[in-house]
């Protein structure tokens, strides 16, 4: 594997083609959020056995098998995000809240009955699999520690080894700043006394699903899915350190550090998805649901715009006057110091299966149970190695190799994950329907996982800034309510969505080559939504 990277100290714009990835990253684009019909969220999901919702194309494709009306449905609404430090998003200049509209899903399922009575149905979904939407805010004391000595660690403070070591894109931009003096050949760093961090996140994974289903002897329930993926994530972040030195009596302020981040991912993948439903018991309404779905297989393309101001100093003790310190101070030039860049790369998620139960109660209550487990520890981050040149459609082919270094790394931060569903829906009247749900994921990363940007990958190469979460367990508590008139339904659901997880700045260094430490403090942070959906569907006989 080759690496394509040229700075120059200039102030020069890069943008050459090349390929990386990042457990981190990756992790983020792998996971999907509990979306759909407002029926099947305020049921929690757990409708994989119960079927005859659009929503379990992407879960159980045999939930469509149990279609006897053909079906169009379209879902939208609003969701609620909001940071944890106000303070942080404020002096940085980020809103601490939103209330973005999403429109989430809109479908179509063709339900046909065959001479014999049995059905096959084919179905078309469009729904959000992802919502990116968050706002991520923390401030802390630092007690030393600071961004800017990852590159002296990694340096051993020799300007000459900066070349031969794993850097990345924030190491390049405080090599230039910060951390190097024109005409010295060793690097510095300076201790920080706080940190504030924000960040906006925005975009989507848009998840359109083409089914084709059947029901035999109103037993057997089948239905395989091809799922489409189109990728639009994006994010603007802000870090930024109060700088201190020593003097007699103390630390003293030596001014602030900022580094600036715009990050966008936009690619496209497909997947496969095979389910079965079927009734044990020809008298009794309990379903038994099995499901698999194989890797999302994503080609992505990321691109950043990172820019750095270097507002250090240091105090005359003679005069007291201030004097800027680095080889490019936005005290002195005005105008900050950037890099940007664009990469592709691919990333295999990891295959899902499932189970599930459903139970019907008369015509007055459903029950649902679900249960998904998948690997992300068996993330397959992969780079580009060669690309098939088509004279009519351009670059339409690129071969790839498995990064054996990240995904060993992917394999010691991420776990396997299990997801419980569980939901109930209950009709009071024969139009009426109210419905609850809760769901359990389990945790994906390890507590003692760290975003290591010193691999020799190209992962970390691009990668343009430090911080990470680990995120702990995910609980969502639904509520719904659906009424019906004629062939007419209107469905409303509210999820609450909580998780909690560690955020850390940079990477923890217990012992730097001089002695010193440099360890990252670790702030709790809350990944917290509310969402209201609004679905609307009709439904219509349809004959072949």
């Amino acid at each position: 594997m080759k690496h394509y990277i040229l700075y120059t100290v200039a102030l020069t714009t890069l943008a050459m083609p090349a390929m990386a990835q990042e457990t981190y990253e990756s992790a983020n684009i792998a996971t999907q959020d509990l979306n759909g019909t407002a029926r099947y969220v305020g049921m929690g999901g757990a409708m994989e056995a119960l079927g005859a919702d659009i929503s379990t194309i992407n879960s159980n494709p045999a939930g469509i098998g149990l279609f006897r009306k053909s079906s169009v449905s379209m879902s939208l609404g609003p969701s609620f995000v909001k940071g944890d430090c106000a303070n942080a998003s404020d002096l940085l200049y980020i809103k601490n809240s939103k209330t973005p509209m999403s429109f989430d899903q809109f479908g179509l399922v063709l339900s046909n009955k065959t001479n014999r009575g049995d059905y096959v149905n084919i179905g078309i979904n469009y729904n959000k699999s992802r919502n990116f939407n968050q706002i991520l805010s923390a401030e802390s004391d630092v007690r030393g520690a600071s961004q800017n000595k990852v590159l002296y660690h990694k340096t051993g403070g020799l300007l000459s080894n900066y070349k031969e070591q794993h850097y990345t894109q924030s190491d390049y931009l405080y090599v230039n700043t910060l951390s190097s003096e024109i005409g010295s050949t060793d690097l510095y760093y300076n201790d920080a006394e706080h940190m504030y961090f924000a960040q906006d996140t925005k975009g989507y994974i848009s998840n359109f699903n083409i089914n084709v289903s059947g029901n035999h002897n109103d037993r057997v329930f089948w239905g395989f899915t091809l799922g489409l993926y189109d990728v639009n994530y994006s994010h603007n972040q802000v870090y930024s350190e109060d700088l201190v030195e020593y003097a007699t009596g103390g630390p003293t302020p030596a001014g602030i550090v900022t580094l600036s981040d715009e990050r966008k991912i936009t690619g496209q993948g497909f997947d496969l998805k095979a389910g079965i439903i079927f009734r044990p018991i020809e008298t009794s309404p309990l379903r038994v649901g099995f499901s698999i779905a194989t890797p999302t297989f994503y080609e992505l393309t990321s691109s950043n715009y990172t820019e750095i101001l270097n507002e250090a100093y240091t105090i005359d003790p003679d005069d007291g006057m201030k004097y800027p310190v680095g080889t490019h101070n936005y005290l002195e030039e005005n105008a900050p110091f950037y890099i940007s860049d664009e990469y592709d790369y691919k990333v295999f998620t990891p295959w899902r299966f499932g189970a599930s139960l459903g139970y019907t109660i008369g015509k007055n209550i459903a029950l649902g149970a679900s249960y998904e487990f998948a690997d992300y520890s068996s993330i397959d981050n992969r780079y580009i190695t060669n690309r098939t040149y088509n004279d009519y459609y351009g670059y339409d082919e690129t071969d790839s190799e498995s990064d054996n270094r990240m995904n060993n790394h992917t394999e010691r931060t991420l776990r396997g994950v299990s997801t419980l569903k569980l939901g109930a829906e209950y009709k009071p009247t024969a139009n009426l329907s109210l419905r609850a749900g809760y769901n359990y994921v389990s945790q994906m990363y390890e507590d003692n996982g760290m975003r290591n940007l010193g691999l020799d990958t190209d992962g970390c190469y691009f990668s343009s800034t430090t911080n990470y979460v680990n995120w702990k367990a995910t609980n969502r508590f639904t509520l719904g309510a659906g009424y019906t008139f004629d062939n007419f339904n209107i469905d409303v659901a509210y999820q609450h969505s909580s998780q909690k997880g560690d955020f850390y700045p940079f990477e923890t260094v217990d012992r730097m080559v001089n002695g010193d430490t440099n360890i990252a403090p670790c702030v709790e942070v809350n990944n917290n939504r509310h969402q209201f959906l609004l679905t609307i569907g009709y439904k219509f006989n349809f004959d072949l």
